[in-house]
């Protein structure tokens, strides 16, 4: 069965030994970030740092001419990953016998978003977050596609896997991050993620919303969860508060965005990307939720990209929904996490990955390879190798 592990560039650079190990751990392929939020990382094997702190969301390779004169345009790395650094570790990792994808982050920049407020998804109360462009706005979605193709599509890569594609909501963790002590579920973060940005507000009238109305209803639905009232989980929750109409009003507009935004740039990747190159999102088949994974209706979006990375951090219960559309070829990558002190479970991995495969799982994605401690790694080289 076909696995890979995400890498950063740092955690190669500089590190001889660095590809040889990833490779020595019985994955076929490197998903090796090009485009990234800010970070701070720990490096536990490197033989020059232990920690690296990306300060802000940037590309790992030198920015193209294609941005010169434009305002919205990506930022270059510092000295966390200097000049070609995704193509300096995608050398080393290819060296080493690895197949090596592309791993893109696109709509979550904190960076844009301070520089550039006016990109930002605007909630219900008027706050902003700087590090949730929202994807309705023409030039950001220019922005978006173009970072994608450029990103996506670097010297020596074979595919790519776009995480982030689709609308970003509350859900983020900043330093020091304090946004825990209100339990909002999964509907309440749906409310907390709705845009009222000019733009926002403009859809939301054109599918025959009133958007104060809208904006006024979801604080008023949101006021029981701030007293400390258990939150409701489902969409029928969300229609519960909001009113059947005005929930499904928010869908429309919201579901035909994304969906053109993902068709758009998948389209532009495989225009530019040469023939056999793979295209994989990061997904999630509860079309209503936002983040990292955003939702989709997985019958459009396997119709849309070569296939999904499905989060599986709490177990596989999200690959069905995906193997059910019974889309020929398409890879259901199910993601695992590796690293133990991040929750992660690398000695249940074997079972794990069989249970995945039960559900339709096609191959394994492990988060993270360059995060993980020996023992960690020691646990993943023996799991790989019962799974074969």
């Amino acid at each position: 069965m076909k696995a890979s592990t995400f890498v950063y560039p740092w955690d190669v650079n500089g590190d001889p030994a660095a590809a040889e190990r990833i490779a020595g751990l019985g994955v076929r392929q490197a998903t090796l970030a090009s485009a990234y939020h800010s970070t701070r990382a720990l490096t536990p094997r490197h033989p020059r740092q232990r920690i690296v702190t990306a300060e802000h969301a940037a590309v790992l390779y030198p920015p193209g001419a294609r941005w010169e004169g434009r305002t919205l345009r990506p930022y270059a790395a510092g000295e966390w990953a200097p000049g070609d650094a995704f193509g300096e570790a995608a050398e080393s990792l290819a060296a080493a016998g690895l197949e090596v994808h592309t791993w893109v982050v696109l709509a979550h920049n904190s960076r844009l978003g301070a520089e550039h407020p006016s990109t930002s998804v605007v909630n219900a109360y008027g706050d902003r977050y700087p590090w949730a462009p929202c994807v309705a706005q023409e030039a950001t979605r220019g922005y978006l596609v173009d970072l994608a193709v450029e990103a996506a599509v670097r010297p020596g890569a074979r595919g790519t896997e776009l995480e982030s594609l689709g609308w970003y909501g509350l859900q983020h963790l900043h330093a020091h991050d304090k946004t825990g002590g209100v339990g909002l579920g999964d509907a309440g973060q749906y409310l907390m993620a709705l845009c009222f940005c000019g733009t926002c507000r403009g859809g939301y009238a054109g599918v025959g919303l009133d958007p104060d109305a809208l904006a006024a209803a979801v604080r008023e639905a949101l006021e029981p969860l701030w007293r400390g009232e258990a939150a409701d989980e489902g969409w029928p929750a969300v229609e519960k508060f909001l009113g059947a109409e005005r929930a499904a009003g928010t869908r429309e507009w919201r579901d035909a965005i994304a969906r053109s935004l993902q068709e758009a740039a998948v389209e532009a990747v495989r225009a530019a990307a040469p023939e056999g190159f793979q295209v994989l999102l990061h997904a999630d088949p509860v079309a209503y939720h936002c983040g990292a994974n955003p939702g989709v209706d997985p019958a459009h979006i396997l119709g849309v990209a070569d296939g999904v990375v499905v989060p599986c951090a709490g177990g596989p219960g999200l690959l069905p929904a995906f193997a059910e559309v019974g889309a020929e070829g398409a890879v259901l990558a199910a993601n695992f996490g590796i690293v133990s002190g991040m929750g992660g479970s690398p000695v249940t991995l074997a079972e794990d990955a069989g249970r995945a495969v039960e559900l339709g799982a096609t191959e394994l994605r492990l988060y993270h390879a360059g995060l993980a401690s020996d023992q960690d790694l020691a646990a993943v080289r023996e799991a790989l190798t019962a799974v074969g």
